[in-house]
């Protein structure tokens, strides 16, 4: 057994003893005493200092290279990548939310790190915890051979559940809305000065749901109403348990460039419509990365092949469906994208079976955007130009529905 193995046995042992200390309560971070430095000619020292000690575990993930790092629930407040990150030799830093009751770091490291070391010492008087990590270079085939998430209930997302197909509905049932507020928890998502997208989304798909919900006609849900991670693959399967007659994902990004702004609606496509698209759809994409989600092995291709069979029911009723919305915001002032509706490869858009669609609301990178999004009539007029554009999506999909194939 390597060097890289037993110290991973000895942490998840750590981890063990800390549950059974029996530690309760609400961790927080003390964010002026935690860092993340060079130590010795390649190796990495972590240092985070905590109110009080909490169980732990950690492992490391491959393609690309992370330490992930989980928690019974610890309050971030006041920490920041860029303070606590002293060397770079870690190439970033992300931590958050993870479940409800859980929290996650997670650390991209610049080449692949193995862990020598790992204590949580808990000082007797005051309770107070700090948890030191010794890392150093290692092989790449020696870490990629122990790269992988032990398998816990305690600590992991359910496995996807095998999904019954709703019974079939009258074409005057209401329209079942799934709204997907983007990242949330570990994943913040776009982030500038002390607005963050995860936070800005949330509130707009409660102001939407109720606006939506009070205007009658509609069902709706929500794939999270808190600040807690939701990987892409669950926003999908949460969408069928529903039985959603549409999805829309809710976003505002935020480009380099600066030069993007205006709401826009994306549809699914391999090939994205434009650079920025496909720059987008990768951001969006890493959200899992972030979580620590392994995502080396992926689509199966026989799979895909069904599934581009199946969309092709769906994609005219999807293309109709961003048309629909992206004119309903329009009549409400915008102000749109100069392309409105465009394409990308978002893996969030993939249910086969379901009209999706992704909205950027705009880009917290254009100030003008940013203001936008966060002024509340602004915010009422974009929902009633989503539910106007739902409404008349609705109308004109069930006067087609008698000349669609069974």
């Amino acid at each position: 057994m390597s060097r890289f193995f037993s110290i991973f046995a000895l942490v998840l042992g750590l981890a063990g003893s800390a549950l059974a200390q029996e530690f309760s309560g609400l961790a927080r971070i003390d964010a002026e005493a935690s860092r993340i430095m060079a130590a010795g000619r390649d190796g990495v020292r972590v240092e985070l200092t905590l109110s009080q000690g909490v169980p732990y575990r950690l492992f490391t993930l491959d393609n690309p290279p992370r330490l992930v790092l989980d928690f019974q629930e610890v309050d971030w407040t006041g920490l920041s990548a860029r303070d606590l990150l002293q060397t770079d030799r870690i190439a970033q830093a992300q931590f958050g939310t993870y479940v409800p009751g859980w929290s996650r770091m997670v650390l991209d490291l610049g080449q692949p790190l193995g862990v020598e070391q790992a204590e949580l010492r808990v000082d007797p008087v005051t309770g107070a915890a700090v948890l030191r990590l010794q890392m150093q270079p290692v092989g790449a085939e020696e870490f990629a051979a122990a790269a992988g998430a032990p398998k816990d209930p305690r600590w992991d997302l359910p496995e996807p559940a095998q999904v019954v197909a709703p019974a079939p509905r009258g074409p005057d049932a209401l329209l079942r809305v799934v709204l997907d507020p983007g990242h949330g928890g570990i994943d913040p998502g776009a982030e500038t000065g002390v607005s963050d997208e995860k936070t800005l989304m949330l509130t707009f798909a409660r102001e939407l749901r109720e606006l939506l919900l009070r205007s009658g006609g509609f069902e709706v849900e929500l794939t999270r109403d808190g600040d807690h991670f939701v990987s892409l693959e669950r926003r999908i399967t949460l969408a069928h348990r529903a039985g959603a007659d549409v999805f829309i994902s809710l976003h505002a990004d935020s480009l380099s460039e600066g030069l993007a702004h205006g709401a826009a609606v994306y549809v699914l496509s391999k090939d994205a419509s434009d650079i920025a698209s496909a720059k987008l759809a990768e951001r969006h994409d890493r959200g899992d990365l972030l979580a620590g989600v392994d995502l080396s092995a992926t689509d199966d291709q026989v799979a895909d092949v069904l599934l581009d069979l199946a969309r092709q029911e769906t994609r005219p009723r999807t293309r109709a469906l961003a048309g629909a919305l992206a004119q309903g915001m329009a009549q409400q002032g915008g102000p749109m994208n100069r392309r409105p509706v465009r394409e990308a490869s978002f893996s969030v858009l993939k249910a086969a079976d379901i009209p999706s669609v992704l909205i950027e609301l705009g880009f917290l990178s254009s100030p003008r955007d940013l203001k936008n999004i966060r002024t509340p009539e602004w915010r009422a007029a974009m929902a009633q130009g989503i539910r106007n554009g739902l409404q008349n999506w609705r109308d004109a999909d069930r006067a087609k529905q008698p000349l669609v194939r069974n």
